[in-house]
């Protein structure tokens, strides 16, 4: 709960983590935030002395800076030297001096206005922190909630003009902490196309390291997220700190320490591409940032933040509903398929058990390769040799889900919309067009694309019957110089997102039941803010199933693994060309939502075989896979051969274990499982053995595989009881 006592000290109490804030004369200052401290009495307390260059309100006191205070508000302009949280352009310059002016505290949590928001929160407190810029007639307020069940705290900043002219914005993070000097690092998930969330972690030393998106969307090459822990933290022990952010357009996400050692970790929307005229009374709101803790190193972060995401992000009707095993035709045929091919693959599918079939791209317009149709979504009758009503009855009747593939924010040069209305591209006017993909973007700041595509896409959800929805987008954001004016054309990215989001919310909201997938050329747009209207998201295009061990490790680093697809694809594998067997690829998608992307027509008996197996396997473990507790055992990133990874529920423990390259003459691995009642049997379904839980912690489990690459092994204990 949120209270204020005597001292001027804000508590914010969580399930085992503190924020502790003093008002000092309208200056609010972060005395603690970590593990949980109810009573606190300055034993913290900064030591105040004149430091060389740190610039003083009061000349009489050489003791006092911004530039040595631990704010929640940095301020631009000052004195406080480090990065600010807001830069906002006013009157003649851009300098601010926002004091605490009031506060309230209640139940519940705010809602952002426009923006993705967390949801069930009604229980939770509310700390609401009113600062005011008197000379400059501008409002701040921080809203902080926090709930006892949890270590994550709900930020969202917001910002009012209450002057009678305009003022513009530069920069409006949605969270800033100032922590004491030690030893910390600093971790990413970054990478790139086909190599998405790739854990990076290094040392923080003095400067500034920062990571960013200036794409239009989050990207493949940037999480926003970042996490600040101890030095020595590892899985198992060590404080950690997760700051993420709402929202799937421009950010940035720093760590900067300054000439005293201190730590300052901030998190927002982008500079780059962003400015926001504020008209008089007018609010604008920063994206939603999340502040996790945990105590228990980096696995107790995972978990808390996997945690709060399937109960407050990822829709409801989803968060712990089993995800189906599905077929998707991409790497089977590409643009080249016909009804008959396509309905050889579903025969084929429901034969071995599989659930959902996903129609991909090319069943629109003149749609027969990627350089045309993208925005003419009406049903190419003749490559489906009929209807979509008749070719979805006919997947229906042989006991399969249906999904389809749309790509709604893009549009093709070829294209029947394209001639109706050029002007719905983000361009810059004069300038010729910069293609990707052979496509240009559609202009989602512009409220007459928003409504035209909410129409389309509601009459296509409600005239088929579409069980399942892949959202993609492949291209990123470039030309932009659609606005009015100057101001508007820096506040397009922002408000294409805003569009986004309004066309989500409307689809998601009037087709409840559709699951709807996240996809931008694989994990190019895989984050919260999408994760909150489309339960699942698709991780990368590339399906090697050793590439896939980096890529799920990072996607599983704050994420549920309900929320990750998984499939098995080809051999050779069509990105990196690298052979695996079938059973090594099965193993390492059912590490994830199991899915196939391959011609099931071209499989051999044997291997037909071993999928059958794996789906019907799958089923047994899904509900422990996509909801019960997850654990690293080994990590890639941990220059090891190895992978290993563990599923528990009150039902059964799943431990899935891959060796990269064959070895000769080591000693064979010993896995040491978690989370397991130390008391308890846990009986081994291949063989029947059983062992106590404290056994196959403490004592261990000796992995075995024969001499050979890209071997792995999955194990599946039943919990006696």
């Amino acid at each position: 709960m949120a209270i204020i006592n005597s001292d001027n000290l804000f508590y914010l109490h969580g399930k085992s983590v503190s924020m502790i804030l003093e008002n000092r004369e309208g200056v609010v200052t972060l005395k603690h935030f970590g593990r949980k401290v109810k009573n606190y009495h300055f034993s913290n307390q900064l030591f105040e002395r004149d430091h060389a260059f740190s610039g003083n309100r009061n000349p009489l006191n050489r003791t006092y800076s911004y530039d040595t205070q631990r704010h929640i508000v940095g301020q631009h302009g000052l004195g406080d030297f480090r990065q600010p949280a807001i830069r906002i352009q006013h009157q003649q310059n851009e300098w601010t001096d926002l004091k605490l002016v009031d506060y309230k505290v209640f139940k519940g949590h705010e809602q952002a206005v426009q923006l993705p928001n967390p949801y069930g929160l009604d229980d939770s407190d509310t700390l609401q922190l009113i600062f005011k810029d008197e000379v400059a007639n501008i409002r701040y307020e921080i809203f902080y909630t926090v709930s006892e069940h949890t270590d994550t705290i709900v930020q969202l900043v917001r910002v009012t003009n209450e002057s009678n002219q305009p003022i513009v914005l530069h920069r409006v993070l949605s969270s800033l902490l100032d922590v004491p000097a030690k030893p910390y690092d600093v971790m990413t998930l970054q990478g790139a196309y086909g190599r998405e969330k790739t854990v990076r972690r290094q040392a923080v030393t003095q400067g500034l390291f920062s990571i960013g998106s200036n794409r239009g969307a989050s990207g493949h090459a940037q999480t926003p997220a970042i996490i600040l822990c101890d030095h020595n933290a590892t899985d198992d022990y060590g404080n950690a700190i997760a700051l993420q952010l709402m929202y799937s357009g421009n950010f940035q996400a720093f760590v900067q320490q300054n000439q005293l050692n201190e730590v300052r970790v901030g998190i927002g929307l982008s500079d780059d591409n962003f400015t926001w005229e504020l008209a008089p009374q007018d609010s604008f709101d920063a994206p939603v940032a999340l502040l996790s803790y945990s105590a228990q190193g980096l696995q107790g972060l995972t978990n808390e933040s996997q945690s709060f995401v399937k109960e407050h992000i990822i829709p409801a009707d989803f968060a712990n509903k089993e995800r189906p095993i599905l077929i998707n035709n991409w790497e089977a045929t590409y643009f080249n398929f016909d009804k008959a091919k396509l309905l050889e693959i579903v025969d084929e599918a429901a034969a071995l058990g599989m659930e959902l079939f996903v129609l991909d791209d090319g069943w629109f317009g003149n749609r027969f390769d990627d350089n045309r149709a993208l925005g003419d979504w009406y049903v190419n009758e003749a490559k489906l040799d009929g209807s979509l009503a008749e070719f979805i009855k006919e997947v229906h009747q042989r006991g399969m889900q249906f999904g389809l593939w749309i790509e709604p924010e893009m549009i093709s040069q070829e294209s029947d919309l394209y001639q109706e209305h050029p002007n719905w591209v983000i361009q810059v006017p004069g300038r010729e067009h910069t293609y990707s993909r052979n496509q240009l973007v559609l202009d989602y700041s512009n409220p007459e694309v928003v409504q035209y595509m909410k129409k389309l896409f509601n009459d296509l959800l409600s005239t088929y019957d579409i069980d399942y929805i892949k959202w993609d987008m492949n291209r990123n954001m470039t030309n932009i110089g659609n606005g009015d004016t100057y101001l508007a054309t820096r506040a397009q990215s922002h408000r294409y997102m805003l569009g986004v989001y309004e066309l989500a919310a409307y689809l998601t909201q009037n087709h409840p039941t559709v699951l709807f997938e996240s996809c931008s050329g694989g994990g190019g747009r895989n984050d919260l803010g999408m994760m909150r209207y489309f339960p699942q998201v698709w991780a990368s295009d590339n399906t090697d199933a050793i590439c896939r061990l980096d890529i799920q490790y990072g996607s599983n680093f704050l994420y549920p693994t309900i929320s990750m697809g998984s499939h098995v694809s080809a051999a050779p594998n069509h990105q990196v060309n690298r052979i695996t067997s079938v059973a090594t690829r099965g193993d390492v998608a059912m590490m994830g939502n199991l899915g196939y992307e391959l011609d099931l027509t071209q499989l051999n008996d044997e291997e037909k075989a071993i999928v059958k197996e794996q789906v019907a396997r799958y089923k047994s473990i899904r509900p422990t896979v996509q909801n019960g507790q997850f654990f690293r055992l080994i990590n890639p990133d941990e220059m090891r051969n190895e992978v290993a990874v563990q599923y528990t529920d009150d039902e059964q423990t799943i431990v899935t274990y891959v060796r990269i390259l064959s070895t000769i003459e080591t000693i064979e691995t010993t896995l040491y499982l978690k989370g397991l009642e130390e008391e308890a049997l846990y009986e081994l379904t291949e063989s029947r053995m059983q062992y106590s839980g404290a056994e196959l912690m403490y004592a261990g489990l000796t992995m075995v595989l024969p001499a050979g690459d890209f071997l792995s092994q999955q194990l599946v204990f039943k919990k006696i009881k």
